[in-house]
């Protein structure tokens, strides 16, 4: 059983003057298991907001099928296992960061002794003890973020949807979001989460889906998607007159006393071996350098 499992979503906008259709979702389909991070990745406009608000029934989507841990996405049963934080989060100024926990919990309508063991364990967890008597209006960017997560979970929600949770922190804030998210994994929790930093995408998901132009280009298992794209051949070799480099038309660098020759494909690896191993070089290593997350994005991107 999926923890989230979208089938053949569409969306469409009309005009202000109902005279265009604008196709914003053009049949998406998603799934993601479990206890894994996946993370939703696509540039500005893709389509990211659009599917969370139809999984979250802020908008109703034109067609498709949406279901939350077996149960459909409109049924209140599937609803109150999701916690949210929405892209650009805004609380009651004047409430503090534990008042806040407070009304959400009786949102849900927990029980108020329970509300509060579970408000001061989520306090710890996102690193605000002792911050939380402080009015939100005080908050940093970074601390609204986190406070914003610590509601999203205070009802212990089995599947968290974060739509771009890491835009407008500095590189300490995300690194502190990075780590809570990954201790919520470990907890058995399922994080859904949408962003364009690819960098923070690829130090934690599981697994990735790439959408552009409001159609899933991709999606997989990052480690395999890595594993499965050379982008180049790094070929490190000594005992060669640079000159003879040159004659042959190969580009080198230097370290130190080797010469490194980089190759675009496995042809172009095996001609520089050639050459190498022919006129008495000898291969330090051959070495096939990966793409990153950011590479498989932009190649998708380009095409």
């Amino acid at each position: 059983m999926k923890a989230l499992e979208i089938k053949n979503l569409s969306k469409s906008f009309r005009s202000n003057f109902l005279l265009r259709v604008y196709r914003i979702l053009k049949g998406i389909d998603i799934g993601v298991e479990q206890g894994e991070i996946y993370g939703f990745l696509g540039p500005n406009g893709a389509g990211k907001t659009t599917t969370i608000k139809c999984v979250l029934r802020i908008i109703f989507p034109d067609a498709g099928e949406i279901s939350i841990l077996g149960q459909p996405y409109h049924s209140t049963e599937g609803r109150r296992k999701i916690g949210f934080l929405p892209e650009h989060p805004y609380f009651y100024d004047y409430l503090t960061g534990k008042e806040l926990l407070l009304f959400t919990g009786a949102l849900f309508s927990l029980p108020k002794k329970d509300v509060q063991a579970r408000a001061s364990d989520l306090i710890r967890l996102v690193g605000l003890k002792g911050k939380e008597d402080l009015k939100l209006r005080k908050y940093s960017k970074g601390m609204i973020q986190r406070i914003g997560l610590a509601q999203a979970l205070i009802h212990d929600p089995e599947l968290l949807i974060l739509d771009e949770p890491f835009s407008g922190l500095d590189p300490i804030g995300r690194k502190e979001l990075r780590d809570i998210i990954l201790s919520l994994k470990g907890a058995g929790k399922t994080v859904f989460f949408s962003s364009h930093i690819l960098q923070d995408m690829e130090l934690m998901v599981d697994k990735v889906g790439i959408i552009l132009n409001g159609r899933m280009t991709k999606e997989g298992q990052l480690s395999d998607l890595l594993s499965h794209t050379v982008s180049s051949y790094e070929t490190v070799f000594a005992g060669i007159n640079p000159a003879f480099l040159q004659e042959n038309g190969l580009p080198f660098t230097r370290r130190d006393d080797a010469f490194i020759v980089k190759s675009e494909t496995s042809d172009e690896m095996n001609r520089v071996i050639a050459l190498i191993t022919g006129n008495r070089g000898r291969i330090v290593s051959v070495t096939p350098v990966r793409m990153t997350l950011e590479d498989i994005f932009l190649k998708e991107v380009r095409e």
